[in-house]
């Protein structure tokens, strides 16, 4: 796919936007004033895969914390910042890697151009973060409703601002719950400026709806080009968003390492118990690091011919089941032995 060429900026060691890879975001949702606390999930959300991490600091001892917190983490923490400055600038002291404000919410020119200056000295990217839900009331009175103009005008707002600074260390992302409105308002943005984009879906949901509705919307816009991070929202364990956010890129081939796992539906022709044997194969293989397809197969209809495109792969019987390894036949067990003896032979790969 072509990427749109978009600026090319450093968030701690990582960098996003131009020919940089698509990074993972996520954000914790401990109190983080818990230092302790918010080291463990960002800890377990480094091992699954995040790229960067986001702390709400709704206040100066959260700010405080962010010192200690970012002390035994490895990857770049962004502070995440509304109306109050000062915590923008005791964030930036206390060494985070960017800040997500809308510098329009944040105070007079003055205290905006505090904040700026203190980003430029760190050499702190900002992002300006629209949502559909905190529009501004001359932009909701002057379109009269969310619409992707509407979203796309505030966030201009926003970078006009920081322009008139002389401050163009922009990511910018217009985020709605309504997949389509977000599509669009990335689409018209993506025409209008080069600043890197922060994609997602909103408030998308729990596990289930949450994953559907980002996929939809995040998985468009990339396959359009357009986005150069993401962070899938989901209510419940912060985990699946980077899970979910991994899926993504590797389906649409951003991600190249790591398992990729494919099973079959299942029909009237299986004769092995296929969706607990997947989802078992696949929570095994959740923290494999090698670089390969493995095919969970039901029946010797489709399943030889599947699992032979993958690097390994398993064709069920009558209660029992082929094991495939690089289009060749490895052995037949029964199936209680699939799962284990499938698992031996991807470790020696």
């Amino acid at each position: 796919m072509n990427r749109k060429n978009t600026r090319k900026i450093k968030v701690g060691d990582i960098y996003i936007g131009g020919d940089s890879r698509i990074s993972v975001q996520s954000m914790t949702n401990t109190d983080t004033k818990d230092v302790a606390a918010t080291v463990n999930q960002i800890l377990a959300l480094e091992k699954a895969g995040c790229d960067i991490i986001r702390c709400a600091v709704p206040d100066m001892a959260a700010a405080e914390a962010l010192k200690d917190i970012i002390k035994q983490i490895n990857i770049p923490l962004v502070a995440d910042i509304h109306f109050d400055y000062r915590l923008a600038l005791k964030s930036i002291e206390n060494g985070i890697a960017a800040l997500r404000i809308n510098p329009g919410n944040i105070g007079s020119p003055d205290r905006i151009k505090l904040v700026v200056e203190a980003a430029k000295k760190k050499d702190i990217p900002i992002r300006i973060g629209v949502n559909s839900g905190s529009l501004e009331k001359d932009i909701l009175e002057k379109y009269g409703r969310v619409c992707p103009e509407a979203l796309v005008e505030s966030a201009l707002k926003h970078v006009g601002i920081l322009e008139g600074l002389g401050f163009c260390n922009i990511v910018i992302s217009l985020k709605s719950s309504d997949v389509m409105q977000t599509i669009e308002s990335y689409r018209l943005i993506s025409k209008k400026v080069d600043y890197p984009l922060h994609i997602g879906v909103t408030e998308a949901g729990t596990l289930f709806s949450g994953t559907v509705k980002s996929c939809v919307g995040i998985g468009a816009l990339l396959a359009e080009g357009i986005g150069d991070t993401i962070r899938v929202s989901l209510t419940g364990d912060v985990l699946d968003e980077v899970k979910v956010g991994r899926e993504i890129l590797k389906a649409l081939g951003y991600i190249n390492e790591g398992v990729k796992f494919v099973s079959c539906p299942t029909c009237g022709r299986t004769q092995i118990n296929l969706i607990d044997i997947a989802k078992e194969v696949e929570r095994r293989l959740a923290q494999c690091d090698k670089n390969i397809k493995v095919a969970v197969m039901g029946c010797a209809v489709n399943g030889p011919g599947e699992a032979r495109e993958a690097d390994i792969g398993i064709a069920g019987g009558k209660g029992e089941g082929l094991i495939f390894k690089k289009g060749e036949i490895v052995k037949k067990v029964k199936e209680e032995q699939l799962i284990e003896e499938l698992i031996k032979e991807i470790e020696k790969m």
